[in-house]
């Protein structure tokens, strides 16, 4: 009571709320206390529901696991023991196989040892056997001695001989017969295979002959330059013979100025020396200006004009054969060989012709074509230099072609073109016989006569050194040498080893063009006299 008083005062001051309005609002809040505590109690004990309902649903989701975990644990038991039962049948059946396998092998050894026992016995009873027939083959072998011995000293005192003299007898006349044999069986096989290679070889040297043609130029040493009168020998000659004197010098070729009308000779073993004067002095007669500083202009242009000719000989020479990727020092002593002579014979010429029969005769063999022609072009390009440089000129060769990164192959066919090496490869054997073909073909070649006579005098002379040998006569001009044997000495059979003698004696100390033919003739002549 005293409270509400209080709180009645207080707002009487403000003169705003009144006594009625304070107790209702007392009663409100009082209300709400109650309906919140009310809210409290209902919300715990749906809580305390919920919280025992899920309890009790862990729990049965609990027992329920238990259930189906111990359920699981049996099928697994159940399974294990299905399998373990299973593989202790299958293993107990296994080893109930092998058992019998054990048996069968046991039963199959113990047979093999019974059979081996048996095996044994009788391997004893032949060694036994075996020692007998021993002693009794060493008794007989010591009587057959015994026997040979007085045998061979009963044979000895009747024939006058000792077994060693008799051996070499029998031995000397057991090597005639097979000397005998083996000059038959030569003749016939080196009959049949000369046959059957000469005409193979026929063939294929006419199919290359065929198929390419050169021309041949003769050697000279000397060249006429036409005058257009007898007036110009003096103006070539100059003041006191100075133009002369300088032409000569600038070219190393001598003018040979004489009674000959309207003609200059040059004259000069260098043929490319010879052409540059020849052009230089053409071009001073058709110039008509001729003194020494002139014929400096004119030889320097002859120079630069045979240097441009002897290229475009060597490039013409690749062109013609189809050999390219040379080096062009290499083109330009093809070139150079267009004024070189070998015996008579163009050497260019000579070497182009080489390349296509070396060629056509790669190609009926199956051989590499285009190495032969490589080869067959190049193999005498040390003859371009070899008044140069010291050495033969297959050696000088196979330097160029090497240190102008030819084939080692192109290298061994110059190289190996005269026989000087030994021919290793078929394209090397092909530019061998091509050469030589091209160098013994009619008209192509001539040589001096000195050398012709005593080529001929020393094939004669090879013939005549071997024994049985009556004469010889070298014919067919060095081609054919015709060989006589004594008939009383030889016999048909000795003539072919005497043939072939002479023809590995006449390879290697002989060199010639294209190929001899050694013809061996034994002739027995039975004379007798009417009377």
């Amino acid at each position: 009571m005293n409270v509400n008083v209080v709180l009645i005062l207080k707002l009487n001051k403000g003169g705003e709320i009144t006594i009625e309005f304070v107790n209702y609002m007392l009663i409100g809040l009082g209300g709400l206390i109650i309906g919140l505590i009310i809210g409290y109690l209902v919300r715990r004990y749906i809580a305390e529901r919920k919280i025992k309902n899920a309890e009790t649903l862990a729990l049965s989701i609990v027992e329920d696991a238990k259930k189906q975990a111990e359920t699981s644990k049996k099928e697994v038991l159940l399974e294990a023991k299905e399998e373990i039962h299973k593989s202790r049948s299958e293993l107990d059946r296994e080893i109930r196989d092998r058992r019998s396998e054990i048996q069968r092998i046991e039963r199959r050894l113990i047979q093999r040892e019974e059979m081996l026992d048996k095996k044994v016995e009788t391997l004893e009873q032949r060694e036994e056997t075996m020692n007998k027939k021993q002693k009794e083959i060493q008794k007989t072998h010591e009587d057959i001695q015994e026997l040979y011995k007085s045998q061979l000293n009963e044979l000895e005192r009747l024939s006058g001989l000792s077994s060693e003299e008799a051996k070499q007898l029998l031995l000397n006349d057991i090597e005639k017969k097979i000397r005998h044999e083996a000059a038959m069986m030569i003749k016939d096989i080196e009959s049949k295979a000369k046959e059957e290679g000469d005409r193979r070889a026929r063939e294929i040297v006419s199919y290359a002959i065929q198929k390419c043609s050169a021309d041949h130029v003769a050697e000279t040493t000397v060249s006429v330059v036409t005058l257009p009168n007898d007036e110009m020998k003096g103006r070539i000659i100059g003041r006191e013979g100075r133009n002369i004197r300088t032409l000569e010098t600038l070219t190393g070729v001598d003018l040979i100025i004489d009674d000959t009308p309207e003609a200059v000779i040059l004259s000069g073993f260098d043929p490319i020396r010879r052409e540059v004067a020849r052009i230089a002095l053409e071009k001073l007669i058709a110039d008509g200006r001729i003194h020494p500083a002139r014929i400096e202009e004119m030889v320097e242009k002859a120079k630069k004009e045979v240097d441009n000719f002897l290229r475009e000989q060597g490039e013409q020479a690749t062109f013609d054969t189809g050999v390219h990727g040379l080096h062009p020092e290499i083109i330009k002593l093809l070139g150079r060989l267009t004024f070189r002579t070998s015996y008579g014979q163009n050497v260019l010429k000579h070497s182009i012709e080489v390349a296509h029969l070396a060629a056509s005769m790669a190609a009926e063999l199956g051989a590499d074509v285009k190495l032969a022609k490589r080869a067959g072009l190049l193999h005498d390009i040390g003859k371009a230099v070899d008044h140069e440089v010291e050495g033969p000129h297959v050696q000088i060769g196979a330097d160029l072609a090497k240190k102008y990164r030819e084939s080692a192959e192109v290298v061994h066919a110059i190289a190996a073109h005269h026989g000087d090496v030994e021919a290793t490869t078929v394209e090397a054997i092909l530019v061998q016989a091509a050469d030589a073909v091209s160098a013994a073909r009619p008209g192509a070649r001539r040589e001096t006569l000195e050398s012709y006579i005593k080529r001929l005098e020393k094939l004669e002379e090879i013939a005549n050194s071997f024994d049985g040998v009556e004469k010889s006569f070298a014919i067919q001009a060095g081609r054919e040498i015709r060989i006589m044997v004594k008939p009383e000495v030889t016999d048909d059979a000795q003539i072919v080893l005497i043939a072939r003698e002479i023809v590995k004696k006449v390879e290697e100390q002989l060199e010639y063009p294209g190929q001899i033919k050694i013809n061996v003739i034994r002739e027995t002549r039975a004379i007798e006299y009417a009377k």
